[in-house]
């Protein structure tokens, strides 16, 4: 089968071959069939070794597709059911899900220990332990998520990953509150969808900050009550809350310069909510006098830091109603034989989401 292949960190295109077969076909696991798959920021990151991921290694993790087959023990799934896929599924078990925090649940990050493809020169890698930029792909149970037959491949694909994440950062880690004044620095598919989580719990002034023109102009459509420049970012500042500080600061950058900017344009007693994957060796610092006397909270927001199938259905249902809009965030769509063009289009900025269809 075809799929997309990284063959070393650090290397910048992807290599689109026909000779994969997807692997560890069995018990507990099913094999889907890939329809739609975003292109998510985290695997450029993975890419250029930001995130830690084995490598050679297939990229993808925001994906959604049909059941292929499923394995011995595998309850609630059969062949042809539409499923979006959980790159992080919750085990049910562990310290983290017994008390309710199933998104920390770390048996998904055990899977991409464990290659899932093979070549004639040997294993492959999914990255996140999925690998959606793949025709085929066997993966945990857990991980294929039935979805509504009113829901296409490439809304539920959005909808596994960044809209969760975005989302739920302002709804499930922030409790961004009605009346609020809200910042969001960074506006990809991530940062768009937490402007719109915003939007959806009511806050009065959303700036959207970001350097490219067209992301701030998107920003716009999705909710932002005004989007800027990072240069203008201080006036924003001055301008919307009379210089304290916003009540809210989303970073959704993923580096310590951009997090130590939001934290400096959170009020007092505000809250900094860092969304943005970064690097091991980017550390944000503090002075301890100033994390005392400002009091601001900084709460980190790990998958849109609630349960994800009640994410999934709460976006699902706000989908739905016309409170959120999620064809839109769709700007560029391309066949795997086009990924690279989809990478140009994300390092750009070019591209809120890009939708490959397999």
């Amino acid at each position: 089968m075809r799929a997309a292949v990284l063959h070393e960190i650090g290397q910048d295109k992807l290599d689109v071959v026909d000779d994969v077969e997807a692997t560890g076909f069995g018990p507990g696991k099913v094999k889907l069939r890939v329809r739609a798959t975003g292109l998510c920021h985290s695997d450029l990151s993975a890419m250029s070794g930001v995130l830690p991921q084995p490598a050679p290694f297939v990229p993808g993790h925001e994906g959604a597709g049909e059941v292929i087959d499923v394995g011995d023990g595998v309850t609630g799934l059969k062949q042809g059911d539409r499923v979006l896929m959980c790159w992080l599924p919750a085990c049910g078990q562990c310290p983290s899900c017994k008390r309710g925090q199933t998104h920390l649940c770390l048996a998904g990050f055990m899977n991409a220990g464990t290659p899932n493809f093979r070549r004639a020169g040997g294993d492959v890698f999914g990255f996140a332990g999925t690998g959606t930029f793949a025709e085929e792909v066997v993966v945990a149970a857990g991980c294929a998520v039935p979805i509504p037959d009113d829901v296409p491949y490439e809304i539920a694909a959005l909808i596994g990953c960044g809209v969760t994440t975005g989302l739920g950062a302002a709804i499930n880690t922030a409790k961004v509150e009605a009346g609020s004044s809200v910042a969001v620095i960074g506006c990809g598919g991530v940062g768009i969808s937490t402007i719109q989580g915003a939007r959806v719990q009511g806050a009065a002034q959303i700036v959207a900050v970001d350097p490219v023109a067209s992301r701030r102009e998107a920003a716009l459509r999705f909710g932002a009550t005004e989007a800027v420049s990072p240069e203008e970012f201080a006036d924003a500042k001055q301008r919307v809350t009379a210089g304290e500080g916003f009540d809210y600061v989303f970073e959704v950058v993923g580096r310590s310069a951009t997090a130590r900017t939001a934290y400096e344009n959170t009020r007092r007693g505000g809250t900094l909510c860092v969304v943005g994957a970064g690097a091991m060796d980017d550390f944000f610092q503090v002075n301890m006098f100033e994390l005392f006397f400002d009091e601001k909270r900084v709460l980190p927001s790990m998958y849109g830091g609630g349960d994800v199938l009640r994410s999934y259905e709460r976006a699902i249902a706000l989908w739905r109603a016309g409170r959120i809009d999620l064809e839109s965030l769709i700007t560029h769509r391309v066949q795997l034989a086009g990924i690279n063009d989809a990478l140009d289009q994300m390092r750009s900025g070019e591209a809120l989401r890009t939708c490959i269809e397999i």
